[in-house]
């Protein structure tokens, strides 16, 4: 598929902060989406292993997550692990990944940040700016922001909120088990992006696009 290419990937840790801040401000993180139209969601996850990247892009049809075709890429990690800084380390393969796919999802599921970032662009946005396709944020751990306390059922959710913005939503996925921290990445909004992850984990804590994202990027050569 096309990608607009916004910059290049040789940035030092400093210069990637100032662009971040730079990209942060053409995120749309308001727009709901048409959750009725949706029919591919593709999941998108990245593997690291002795300074090796390897990602993976699983399209899966919607609702009854159909697998419709799977890439990969494999390269060196080109940068180092820096907390908020994930999209520089997974990015170039991504880039690579993404220019092999043919199917046109309608949802990006990443295992990763959205607007859930400090600088409100994790790798969800940021990569939505260049796929300028809806990008939704899943990630497994906290890495900004507050909640209030979380129910143990499955659907319970809470707004996720950072320096008295809301910045996404803490969701259980799965009953009694730990949360997924939800946000928009681009192009969509935060209850769109908390009903659409929820309907795509019926079984397990991971939606079902990134778990098969996630077995196919952990399959190294």
């Amino acid at each position: 598929m096309d990608l607009v290419r916004r910059h290049g990937w040789d940035l030092t840790p400093a210069e990637a902060v100032v662009l971040q801040r730079q990209l942060a401000a053409e995120v749309v993180a308001d727009r709901p989406l048409a959750l009725d139209a949706v029919r591919l969601v593709a999941g998108v996850d990245v593997s690291v292993k002795n300074d090796r990247s390897h990602a993976a892009i699983v399209v899966a049809t919607y609702p009854d997550f159909r697998v419709v075709e799977t890439v990969t890429a494999l390269m060196p990690t080109p940068f180092p692990y820096v907390p908020g800084l994930l999209s520089f380390r997974e990015g170039p393969v991504l880039e690579e990944a993404f220019g092999r796919l043919q199917a046109e999802p309608d949802v990006f599921l990443f295992d990763g940040m959205g607007t859930a970032h400090p600088r409100r662009i994790g790798i969800a946005s940021h990569m939505g700016l260049w796929l300028q396709r809806p990008t939704i944020g899943v990630g497994k751990t906290r890495l900004c922001g507050r909640n209030a306390p979380l129910d143990e059922e499955k659907g319970a959710h809470q707004p996720l909120i950072d320096r008295a913005e809301t910045i996404g939503a803490v969701v259980r996925t799965r009953k009694a088990k730990h949360p997924l921290f939800i946000s928009p990445g681009h192009l969509a909004d935060i209850p769109t992006s908390v009903a659409l992850v929820l309907a795509c984990a019926p079984k397990f804590r991971l939606p079902e696009p990134i778990r098969l994202a996630h077995k196919a990027a952990g399959a190294f050569s």
